[in-house]
């Protein structure tokens, strides 16, 4: 397999601290507030990000470890193991998480968020807009 390595554009302040914490999905805790300090290098990017009311935040699960491939749901749902790809535990081959957040606002290099569902600390790797006009119906 090849390797691929990402670097963190910047990274989560939110009052998780541990990852009992954590709510399963951000609509969870939908007013609960957290900040996204991103590297003064990537800032720039972040222009024109406050058009949106909400974005994408890709980021990187760095405190699990291992995975398999079939698990079953902590929190209930249908019976049995499903395969890793049907659930969204941080126990993946590449852990990689995706939250969507309400944007409050951009302030230099601070993106403020609403709706985190990420621990303090967690590596950001990318932040897309969001904008619900463009998924298709299903």
């Amino acid at each position: 397999m090849d390797e691929i390595i990402f670097r963190p554009i910047g990274h989560v302040r939110s009052p998780f601290k541990t990852t009992a914490e954590i709510p399963q999905q951000s609509i969870h805790v939908p007013d609960l507030e957290a900040v996204i300090e991103i590297k003064e290098e990537f800032s720039t990017g972040l222009l024109n990000l406050d058009k949106y009311s909400y974005i994408i935040v890709l980021f990187h699960f760095d405190q699990s470890s291992g995975y398999e491939l079939l698990v079953d749901r902590p929190r209930g749902g249908s019976p049995g193991p499903r395969g890793v790809f049907a659930t969204r535990s941080p126990h993946r081959p590449n852990g990689i998480g995706l939250s969507i957040v309400e944007l409050l606002r951009v302030e230099g290099n601070q993106v403020m968020i609403k709706g985190v569902d990420m621990l303090d600390g967690t590596p950001v790797l990318d932040i897309k807009p969001y904008d619900p006009g463009l998924n298709p119906v299903i």
